[in-house]
């Protein structure tokens, strides 16, 4: 159910029931829709707008399985291409039984749903990796560039330790590559359970970020792909470091604005705002920070306590007091969309 409460100012998505609260909302916007997916028990839900985010449609089931881990940034991701959205989320048929499960499945694959009339039906779900349960933790990242491609992300497991692996579509999530891995370790893994970021340019290059493990270390750093699909060498993001044996569960935030690639990240209780190869900058105080560019602006959201805050240009606000797991969107022609997890349904905002 949507509850309009001015318009411009807040919507509410409010759930049904308190046994199946809307959680991870992600946002896309482009080709005249804006959209935003999030999970609900054990399915995966999107509405639409076609007026720039004044207004949703009903949501619509796009699908789900018997697990869906909907915590710590796990959930859907969502992407909109010319002609078709594209929902992925990792998914399985039974749970984990391990201490520390999170809610996740022994058998998680990361599957996507394509949507060709507008998220008013989707197809049935197509899996992305090729080795069985190897996204099982959960964490991925999805990308799309204005031409109808794709790139996906994922924390893998199928051999020891953690790695990162992706794979590329070229018809708009209907089929994809061959598994790639993009980055392993020589200390034997990546960081856990936090979720990768990746972002094409406007020029065919996509760049690719995670925390990294590194003598004790763990920093995030970017790999970046250039138009033939070619990884360059890791960097790493910031001059600073973070010594902790122990995962953050906790990713980050990377765009482009204007020719800047622009990441945000936690380090310790901060967040931090970095350029590849230049200083980090402080910007506050907590951690689940989102990313979005519009032209040369910058927004930055993340959790303060429980309080939502938001950077704009070097401008921090408090916009909600009870809130958790932001996500922003640019919308065409200026400004940004804002959507976070409250009281059990998710709250979105117009910001200019």
């Amino acid at each position: 159910m949507l509850k309009f409460i001015a318009a411009f100012v807040i919507t509410k998505l409010i759930a049904p029931s308190p046994d199946a609260p809307f959680r991870e909302p992600q946002l896309a916007a482009s080709h005249g829709v804006v959209a935003i997916a999030y999970g609900s028990g054990a399915n995966i839900y999107v509405a639409t707008s076609i007026d720039n985010g004044q207004h949703f449609a009903k949501a619509v089931k796009v699908g789900g399985a018997p697990v869906l881990p909907l915590s710590r940034h796990r959930g859907p991701r969502i992407a909109i291409l010319d002609g078709a959205i594209v929902v992925t989320a990792v998914a399985g048929q039974r749970g984990a039984a391990e201490t520390h499960a999170h809610g996740l499945s022994s058998d998680g694959d990361l599957l996507a749903w394509r949507s060709l009339d507008g998220g008013i039906t989707w197809s049935k779900p197509v899996t992305i990796n090729d080795v069985a349960s190897a996204p099982r933790e959960g964490l991925h990242t999805l990308a799309a560039d204005a031409h109808g491609n794709l790139f996906a992300a994922w924390l893998d497991l199928r051999g020891k330790g953690t790695r990162l692996y992706g794979a590329w579509s070229s018809d708009s999530g209907a089929t994809w590559s061959k598994n790639v891995k993009v980055y392993e370790s020589p200390d034997g893994t990546i960081c856990q359970c936090c979720h990768p970021t990746a972002a094409f340019d406007g020029a065919g290059g996509l760049d690719l970020m995670w925390r990294n493990v590194l003598a004790g270390s763990r920093d995030f750093y970017l790999i970046r792909a250039d138009a033939q699909r070619g990884f360059g060498k890791p960097e790493k993001l910031g001059m600073g470091t973070w010594k902790i044996d122990a995962c953050p569960m906790d990713g980050g935030g990377l765009v482009h604005a204007g020719a800047k690639t622009v990441t945000a990240w936690r380090r310790v209780g901060d967040i931090f705002m970095a350029e590849p190869g230049q200083p980090e900058r402080k910007i506050g105080e907590g951690k689940d920070v989102a990313l979005a560019a519009g032209g040369d602006a910058v927004y930055a959201a993340w959790i303060k306590g429980t309080q939502l805050e938001l950077w704009t240009s070097g401008k921090q606000e408090t916009i909600a007091s009870q809130a958790a797991f932001p996500n922003l969107t640019a919308l065409p022609g200026g400004g940004a969309l804002l959507a976070w997890e409250e009281n059990n349904g998710i709250s979105l905002k117009r910001l200019p």
